[in-house]
């Protein structure tokens, strides 16, 4: 079966390893250079994209941020999965809150803006402080602002306004602000759900964040509770959407009740210890759902971290020498922050995990890997 994936960074590239095994044959579409290449040789092909789209079975996506023509040309085929209004509501803050709603799903408090007065507004309306983002445009940390009082309403509108400027008619730009919700931790759960409505869900992570960047995901340490709350956000949510595919949410965690931060119609950062830490990966379902093939087991198999690898050269090598350890290097370029591969970390229980992770402390430096000692140690409590 020939599977054409819209994008062409890292998650197609492990999309494309765990499809070999099921007989898939991944092409990648790269949305910046326009060409159809080979998502882990980088080889070329000589396709235009209607040619692509026509040699495909089946067409999915690694990111949200696809031109609307694309998605247009894939949809028209009857080939396409989760489907654009999935895509573009992963790509767009507001349409995904509106989505939210329909669905019953908790999230922050929230104003839609396009002019000074709508500010004003919400300040009134949600109070302050306030987390104010870009709509379309924006990850990692990036396209965000916090308004902590009344006195900077003039300044931040300003630097709005110039992002709402800079829009155009086929992609303009909106902003929305957000109650500040004063939470306890992220969470985030990935699930699968393929073509006749079938789910299989992982369990749910705890996240850490430095900077605005996802830096270390731990799996096998959340409360039933907060399972079942993302559980059912996940069928509410794609039942809705009539999803196919692996999609994921993150959530803040307040006071024992989850509220969504946002979405991600695809595989996901977060869930990339999967890998390592159940018998079928978040690739390896997302590639068997999209292709029709049954759902593969999510059970957990050990409790596990990633990693994240954020512009460094290289892994070191020593890492691998540590039973359980692997890595998982994506051959871009580096730059400072940018993501560069992750680690996976596995442990039959708590007190094995937190000696693993004490072990790469001794080769991942706290100013590059922050968290990864702070874990351990909590790990030790457990």
């Amino acid at each position: 079966m020939n599977v054409l994936i819209l994008g062409a960074g890292q998650l197609a590239r492990m999309m494309s390893l765990e499809g070999a095994p099921l007989d898939l044959n991944v092409r990648a579409f790269d949305v910046g250079s326009n060409r159809i290449i080979h998502p882990v040789t980088l080889d070329e092909y000589e396709l235009t994209l209607e040619q692509a789209i026509a040699d495909a079975d089946v067409i999915t996506a690694e990111f949200e941020h696809i031109p609307d023509p694309v998605l247009a040309l894939c949809c028209q085929s009857g080939k396409f999965y989760p489907g654009k209004a999935a895509i573009k509501a992963g790509g767009d803050r507001a349409i995904e809150k509106a989505l939210l709603d329909k669905g019953n799903v908790p999230c922050a408090p929230y104003q839609l803006i396009t002019e000074k007065q709508h500010l004003i507004h919400a300040v009134t309306k949600l109070g302050k402080p306030l987390v104010i983002k870009t709509c379309q445009a924006g990850y990692d940390g990036k396209g965000q602002w916090r308004l902590k009082s009344e006195d900077e309403i003039t300044q931040i509108w300003s630097e709005m306004a110039d992002f709402i400027a800079s829009g155009t008619e086929q992609f303009p730009h909106t902003i929305i602000a957000e109650q500040m919700i004063p939470f306890d931790r992220e969470v985030s759960v990935i699930g699968a759900r393929d073509k006749d409505g079938r789910f299989a869900i992982y369990p749910v992570t705890e996240n850490q964040h430095t900077n605005g960047v996802l830096t270390l995901s731990l799996a096998g340490f959340v409360e039933a509770s907060i399972q079942q709350q993302a559980v059912s956000a996940f069928k509410n949510l794609t039942t809705e959407m009539d999803y196919v595919g692996v999609m994921a949410i993150e959530f803040f965690d307040v006071d024992g009740t989850l509220m969504v931060n946002e979405i991600a119609p695809r595989v996901h950062n977060s869930g990339h210890w999967t890998q390592q830490g159940t018998p079928c990966s978040q690739f390896e379902n997302h590639m068997r759902a999209v292709a029709g093939l049954p759902l593969g087991d999510v059970s957990l198999q050990k409790p596990s971290v990633m990693i994240n690898v954020l512009g460094q050269p290289n892994i070191p090598h020593q890492v691998l020498a540590i039973a359980d350890v692997k890595s998982h290097w994506y051959g871009k370029s580096q730059k400072p922050g940018r993501k560069m591969g992750h680690i996976n970390v596995s442990g039959h229980n708590a007190a094995e995990l937190a000696d693993k992770l004490m072990q790469l402390t001794e080769f991942l430096p706290e100013q590059d890997y922050p968290g990864v000692r702070a874990t351990a140690e909590r790990l030790k409590t457990l």
